[in-house]
């Protein structure tokens, strides 16, 4: 099954609302990173073990470790909870900027320094979601 099968087939399990926010966000993320490399997490270890919720990433960024090793992984990621979705915008050091830049004007939503929560899409002004985004790819492929 290819990356996008799983990413459709996920996103088909979710309950009728959640569904139709996820494909909504995924048609949005297909947008703005035409190209971009597709990750699906399904949320488990090596050993199969159940340790987050499932995520699907858009994008590709090199985080680099301390110890000098480096690791590839998605710049942003989606993902579907009990309570919501968020948004992970991953790769910005500055863990103030999402929260001072957006936390007033993206509506119904708890913005952290890596991620925006949101109960429903209809909840918060997706125009400010996708600028977020974009400053996210854009600060972390500036690395």
């Amino acid at each position: 099954m290819t990356i996008e099968q799983q990413i459709q087939e996920y996103i088909y399990t979710q309950p009728s609302a959640k569904r139709a926010d996820m494909e909504a966000l995924h048609q949005l993320m297909l947008q703005i990173l035409p190209n971009g490399k597709l990750w699906f997490d399904n949320g488990t270890n090596e050993e199969g073990k159940v340790v987050t919720n499932p995520t699907v990433g858009y994008g590709l960024q090199t985080l680099r470790y301390a110890d000098g090793k480096t690791k590839e992984f998605f710049q942003i990621g989606v993902s579907p909870n009990k309570t919501g979705i968020t948004v992970y915008i991953l790769g910005i050091n500055d863990k103030k900027y999402l929260p001072d830049t957006y936390t007033e004007t993206i509506g119904k939503a708890s913005v952290t320094g890596y991620c925006i929560k949101f109960k429903k899409l209809k909840d918060i002004d997706t125009a400010v979601l996708q600028t977020a985004i974009r400053d996210g790819i854009r600060i972390s492929s500036e690395k």
